[in-house]
């Protein structure tokens, strides 16, 4: 089926100007710490049209730090199933994806993407700003062809 003018123009508005929001799911605040100069002028994640966003329901990106907790998962969850569709998730840093030092502690529960679909993995701990906003960036590129 090809794209109508208005399917191309809802692509272009994705692409361009991405609204996030941010979910600690129980990190150490080292990935929260690089996410907030991402918003500040010296790295201004603005010019690329990104919004944050203090409501799941109007963002596109959902930004995930943290390893995944026994009293984070129904939040992570609910939060995700609140963001409208099409929607991207990024982790941000190591302890998404694995847990890192976390791993093993009884109230750990693992990665992240063993409740909410992973779309954009950005590796460190923490992960630098410009990671961030790579991860960012591609996440956008990726709603754009959803």
């Amino acid at each position: 089926m090809p794209m109508t003018l208005w399917d191309r123009l809802l692509a272009l508005a994705r692409r361009k100007s991405p609204w996030v929001y941010v979910v600690n799911a129980g990190s150490c605040n080292g990935c929260d710490i690089e996410i907030a100069p991402c918003f500040s002028p010296r790295y201004d994640a603005e010019q690329l049209g990104v919004l944050r966003q203090g409501s799941p329901k109007h963002a596109d990106i959902l930004l995930i730090t943290g390893p995944l907790t026994l009293r984070s998962r129904a939040a992570v969850s609910a939060i995700y199933e609140q963001m409208p569709s099409p929607k991207v998730v990024v982790a941000v840093g190591s302890c998404p994806a694995t847990g890192n030092v976390f791993a093993g502690s009884p109230t750990v529960v693992g990665g992240v993407a063993s409740v909410v679909p992973i779309d954009i993995y950005v590796p460190g701990c923490p992960p630098r700003p410009q990671a961030i906003l790579e991860g960012i960036a591609q996440a956008a590129a990726l709603l754009a062809r959803r």
